[in-house]
């Protein structure tokens, strides 16, 4: 009996350091990490910046503040970063480290749907919260239920961008350049299709590449042009997009190009010249001439440090961090059950995008702004909601 006893007090005991869920108890919580996975080298490491950029912004508000405040208590809140280089198996590699080395509480990024679709799985079976940023394509939340998104997704996209050529711009004709090989590509054109045929339009033409790494489009866009579409689409990704649209215009392509929201990136009118850009169209998160209060904070204070506005892939990283560090202050239990309950539960929550909401599927209900370049610089011109 006395054995059995002292084995009663020491379940007891422990019981109470780690608390019945078998972690330990908030209060006892002094910090916690985070992962963030983005591209910060190869050819997307322009992404990358963007997204630390966006990111940034909350450190130093969680420098100023001191921690972040949970039930009264500050917490020390550490980033760890990892590059995924934009590539599936690298995304994957980066979950792993994270959460079996830093042992982080949730994971912020990729801004890819191939590279989340590939280390979803990895975060979904230890149970870890993961939220992408970009991360468009209609599979990604599907992995499960540890799996979450902050921007909204390719049916949508494709379903906007079909709405706006057919009806704003009167377009009953579209030709297709997009990449085989990119989830993302694939998804926002199989949308696009979809919607653009319901509405009454014609696909005359879908060209494929594959890959990232193709520097000569002339091929495709031959047939594009030979197609004579009144509109052609590109939903690509911003690290293609310019040399796509050069070349098109270098061809004698005059028709309205239109994108998704990877035209988004001030590196393509850079890149590709204000000229060559001017008049495409795209979705974008957020307008960042809005006059709403917490959109014209957040541009800003990221105008203040970075001498200019956000990008999508700025602000969609701000509201995934947000929403993690939302979703660690109203969890019950500070794992990453816990973590996840709360941020599956988030409703209302005010974000430079505007109100967000996650439906049953972890998927954000948020409207679109359509942007066109006007010298340059997108342009606010109209917003599609969900």
């Amino acid at each position: 009996m006395k054995k059995v006893s002292l084995l009663l007090v020491v379940v007891l005991l422990f019981t109470s350091l780690v608390g019945c869920s078998g972690t330990p108890k908030s209060e006892d919580i002094t910090s916690l990490k985070i992962g963030v996975v983005s591209p910060m080298s190869g050819q997307s490491a322009i992404a990358g910046e963007y997204i630390k950029n966006g990111v940034s912004l909350i450190e130093d508000e969680l420098k100023e503040a001191g921690g972040l405040d949970v039930n009264g208590k500050k917490i020390q809140i550490e980033l760890v970063y990892e590059d995924n280089e934009a590539k599936p198996d690298m995304t994957s590699n980066a979950y792993r480290k994270l959460i079996d080395q830093d042992k982080v509480i949730a994971i912020v990024g990729p801004d890819m749907s191939g590279g989340i679709l590939a280390a979803g799985p990895v975060a979904q079976q230890a149970k870890v919260p993961a939220i992408g940023t970009f991360t468009t394509n209609e599979k990604v939340t599907q992995v499960g239920d540890f799996i979450f998104r902050a921007c909204f997704i390719d049916p949508f996209q494709g379903q906007v961008m079909a709405q706006y050529a057919y009806e704003d711009l009167g377009a009953k004709t579209a030709a297709i350049l997009y990449n085989n090989a990119d989830d993302f590509s694939n998804g926002l054109k199989e949308n696009f299709v979809k919607s653009f045929e319901e509405l009454g339009g014609k696909i005359l033409e879908e060209q494929a590449y594959g890959g990232a790494d193709i520097k000569d489009y002339n091929a495709q866009l031959t047939r594009i042009k030979a197609a004579n579409a009144d509109v052609v689409f590109f939903p690509n990704l911003f690290g293609e997009l310019p040399l796509q649209v050069k070349q098109a215009r270098e061809m004698g392509i005059t028709t309205k190009i239109i994108g998704g929201d990877s035209f988004d990136s001030p590196d393509v009118p850079n890149i590709a010249g204000k000229e060559t850009v001017e008049d495409i169209a795209f979705p974008a998160a957020f307008a960042p001439t809005s006059d709403d209060p917490v959109t014209k904070d957040f541009v800003d204070r990221y105008n203040a440090k970075f001498g200019v506005n956000p990008n999508s892939n700025a602000v969609l990283a701000y509201e995934a961090l947000e929403i993690v560090l939302k979703g660690i202050q109203e969890a019950e239990t500070l794992d990453g059950q816990g973590v996840r309950d709360a941020m599956a539960a988030i409703k209302d929550f005010k974000l430079p995008s505007g109100n967000f909401t996650f439906d049953e599927n972890r998927n954000p209900i948020k409207s679109a702004s359509i942007m066109i370049y006007k010298d340059g610089v997108p342009t606010y011109s109209t917003t599609i909601q969900p």
